[in-house]
């Protein structure tokens, strides 16, 4: 039996919607620019093939249906983004899959919010500088509960995706303008990793990211999946 020099913290993991088990989460992996809109907006094409970044695995913050759940403004930036994303939970995983084994692997789906601190983006980005920093700190990937694919799923590819910022409408727009399917989203990155039980995709936001406030509150959600909201504080 393995000794550890100290006790291990306890594995990040985040609720499952009508249980009290809970999924424990191995990695989070991030597509960027999959909406052929927010492609365009962020300087993109949208015949782009997808890239990747990840988060760390404890960045994710449980958020339970009907609660608003606060988390401080991060350091180190003045220009915090919302990023609404449907996010698709591994049960099984493997390497250079195919779009029907990667959409096989889905143990089930979530509301997530990918906040990005996007004046480091772009400072690093001019410097040809890795974005780690710009995307996986603390507290950076709000989740709703999952929905087991069994028990539910995207309400068919027209599931209507958005997010509020203290009430106003920012981002409202459909699955079925992903420009990758979940499958095709998670055979592409089966390529670079290999992916396993526990592993959480965000696939990409829609257009209409922009900045969150200090004290304002965040509201997002997806057709027959769930909502969350989230409220930043001073």
């Amino acid at each position: 039996m393995t000794q550890f020099a100290f006790t291990p913290p306890p594995p990040p993991a985040i609720a499952i919607d009508g249980t009290e088990a809970v999924f424990p989460v191995r990695r989070i992996y991030c597509v960027g620019r999959n909406y052929a809109a927010h492609a365009r907006e962020m300087g993109g094409d949208d015949r782009d093939p997808p890239f990747f970044f990840s988060k760390p695995a404890d960045a994710v913050v449980n958020c339970p249906p009907g609660q608003t759940v606060a988390i401080a403004y991060p350091g180190a930036t003045s220009d915090l983004h919302y990023e609404v994303e449907l996010v698709a939970a591994l049960a099984s995983g493997g390497r250079d899959l195919t779009p029907e084994q990667g959409l096989a692997a889905v143990f089930g789906y979530a509301v997530g919010i990918d906040l990005t601190r996007r004046d480091l983006q772009n400072g690093f980005k001019a410097k040809g500088q890795p974005w780690d920093a710009a995307k996986g700190f603390d507290f950076s990937a709000p989740i709703s509960p999952l929905v087991a694919r069994t028990q539910s799923g995207p309400s068919g590819l027209g599931a209507r995706i958005w997010l509020k910022c203290d009430g106003a409408i920012r981002q409202d727009s459909r699955l079925d303008s992903m420009i990758w399917s979940v499958g095709e989203t998670i055979a592409q990155c089966s390529r670079l990793w290999t992916l396993a039980t526990g592993d959480l995709i965000f696939t990409g936001t829609p257009e209409g990211v922009g900045p969150v406030l200090r004290s304002q509150t965040l509201e997002a959600g997806i057709d027959g999946i769930g909502t969350l909201a989230l409220r930043i504080e001073g």
